[in-house]
Parts: C-alpha cells; sequence; structure tokens
C-alpha cells in the first residue's frame, strides 16, 4: 500500500477506535535518549541521505539556507502501550523515512539543507481523552529530544544561515515551542525566513513579534492551516481549530479562495506531482479543499479530514514558497 492509502487506514483505525493499551507514563521505561553528535540520531543531514527522499527530489545540492523539519505523530499503534518511539526500532525509522521524509520534508530540500533528527516522538493517545492526562510527560520527552537537537544542530551545522522551520502536528506543536524559545523576540529571529506550523491550531498570541505572514515574499514570521474537506466541519471544531491563524497556501496571501487553476500541484503516492488538481476556501480556522483530482480519487472521497494530507496536498506550492521566501530573505538582508 502506498502512503496515501496507509494513511487513509491509519484514519480510519484511529476514528472508530476507543481503547487502547496503556499505563501510567514512567520515566525510567522511557527508550534510550538519542545522541545528536552520532548521525544514527538523525533521519536527514545534508551528508545522510537515502533512497525514499532521493527518488522524489534527487541527489542533496549545498544551499544557502537551512531547514530544521519535525515530522508528524506515526506512532498509532493502539495495541502498543509504550507512550514514545524507540528511535533506533529499525521499523520506527523506515516509517519515517519512507512517509514524513519522503512526502513532507521534501517539500523544502529546493529552498534549504534539510535537517531532520529522530526524536521520541508521543503516541498518538496523548491528544485523546482519557488518556492525555497520563501521558502528559510522553509530549514533554518529545519536545526535549527537538530542543536537544535543534542546540546540537545550530551549533555544529549552522554556521550563521538563515533558517526554515517546518512542520506538521505533533511536530509544529514542537516547533512552536522551538519558535517562543529559540526566536520570538531573540537574537536568532533575524535568522528566521519562515515557520511552516502546519496541522495544529496556531494563534496570534502565541509569539510576541513573530506573526503571520500575508504576502508570498514576506519573511520572519509564520504561516500555518489545517485541511478538511469542503463545507464539512471536524467534531472537535470550536476547540481545535476555531479562531487559529490559516494561510492560503496556494496564494500565500489574504485571499479567501483560491482555485484550481492557480494549485501548482499534489504530490501524490505514485510519487507525480499533480498541478491544477483542487481549489480551496478559507473559513475561520480551517481550509477547505475540495476532493483533488488524482488517480483512484474514490479512495480519498470516504473520508472528511485531510490532516493527514496538511502538506501533501500542497507540496508544490510550499516548494515554490520556500524558495521564493529564502531569496527574498538574502535579497533583504544584503542591501
Amino acid at each position: 500500500m502506498k502512503f496515501f492509502y496507509l494513511l487513509f487506514f491509519s484514519l480510519l483505525n484511529i476514528s472508530c477506535s476507543i481503547k487502547y493499551k496503556t499505563s501510567e507514563f514512567n520515566l525510567s521505561e522511557s527508550p534510550p535518549e538519542p545522541d545528536y553528535s552520532n548521525k544514527e540520531s538523525w533521519a536527514v543531514l545534508p551528508d545522510l541521505w537515502n533512497p525514499y527522499l532521493e527518488e522524489i527530489v534527487g541527489k542533496p545540492k549545498l544551499k544557502k539556507s537551512d531547514v530544521f523539519f519535525i515530522y508528524p505523530t506515526l506512532f498509532l499503534d493502539k495495541k502498543n502501550p509504550k507512550w514514545n518511539t524507540d528511535i533506533f526500532d529499525p521499523s520506527v525509522r523506515i516509517d519515517i523515512l519512507k512517509k514524513a521524509v519522503a512526502y513532507q520534508a521534501s517539500a523544502w530540500v529546493k529552498a534549504a539543507n534539510l535537517y531532520v533528527p529522530f526524536y521520541r516522538q508521543a503516541h498518538y493517545r496523548i491528544f485523546i481523552n482519557p488518556y492525555s492526562e497520563q501521558g502528559h510527560e510522553a509530549g514533554i520527552l518529545a519536545y526535549k529530544d527537538v530542543r536537544r537537537a535543534f542546540e546540537y544542530y545550530l551549533k555544529h551545522y549552522n554556521q550563521g544561515k538563515p533558517i526554515i522551520i517546518a512542520a506538521h502536528s505533533q511536530g509544529s506543536l514542537h516547533a512552536k515551542k522551538i519558535i517562543q524559545e529559540f526566536f520570538d523576540g531573540k537574537p536568532l529571529q533575524k535568522k528566521l525566513i519562515a515557520a511552516y506550523l502546519i496541522g495544529v491550531k496556531i494563534e496570534k498570541s502565541m509569539f510576541q513579534e513573530i506573526k503571520p505572514l500575508q504576502i508570498p515574499e514576506q519573511t520572519g514570521g509564520f504561516v500555518s492551516w489545517n485541511t478538511f474537506k469542503k463545507n464539512k466541519f471536524p467534531k472537535r471544531y470550536k476547540d481545535w481549530f476555531q479562531g487559529g491563524i490559516v494561510t492560503n497556501p496556494i496564494s500565500w496571501n489574504t485571499e479567501k479562495k483560491s482555485q484550481e487553476s492557480q494549485h501548482l500541484g499534489v504530490l501524490y503516492s505514485d510519487k507525480k506531482i499533480y498541478p491544477k488538481s483542487l481549489s480551496v476556501e478559507i473559513i475561520d480556522g480551517m481550509i477547505w479543499s475540495t476532493l483533488p483530482k488524482v488517480p483512484k480519487r474514490f479512495f480519498l472521497s470516504f473520508i472528511k479530514n485531510y490532516h493527514f494530507a496538511d502538506i501533501n496536498l500542497f507540496w508544490a506550492d510550499i516548494q515554490k514558497n520556500a524558495v521564493n521566501r529564502s531569496e527574498a530573505w538574502f535579497q533583504q538582508n544584503t542591501q
């Protein structure tokens, strides 16, 4: 099964499941801590590539900018009572490389050198009751890994280059904290090209000086969106979405609607780009998307929540926008 269909059935499994195997969080039972001085703790570095990524974007070429990407929750097994993943488990590593790296992080490769740390992501059940309190510390543990990876990246890899922060879902929750701790009102803010905080609710009040980006070449702020099927609402719309910042990932401005003719392309499960395949409408806290015109779209017609495809649906649009913002940053900072 390909990427889209794997995630499709995973979402069905989550939505139909009520009970998970679980236990109280116990730090002593956590998987081994990553050592970011060791390349084994990184999924991607400019000199640590993989065939899944190469198949989509080719071999790496050094850029003047960096992108630090934080992947989403892939730990979904309802029968697994553990709270955090073991990054040294081969099945975990391959899952991240085949899915999040190949189909999501790849969108930023044309604009910047890609850095993706493995981290002990928290199990999906931290986001749902009655498990969220029980596993609260699992989310903290995951963020501590991301924070240490970013600190190591700054000290040993960055060398003063401007930075894109890109993330999805659980990754965006960690990315939000990275922005708050390292960029917002800090000297490093000057190096921020943009933060792509996708798949979570982000409000203006979460940052003091980092603002939403409202034109395609604007830099130094953030973009964010959550995608749902047109004319459909999630059950927890008011809690999880309403009031959040929504960026139009086709026009990258304040337009409330974009047409199919403007859409640059979906990266689909066959690793091909399908342009002009959807239109969008911005509502309070969300994007409404039409059913994308891709092969075997019949399978996608059954689901309303496009969260799993927040990046894939606009892959080519993100790619171009990241290049534009990176170029704009250099123009603004070399005059």
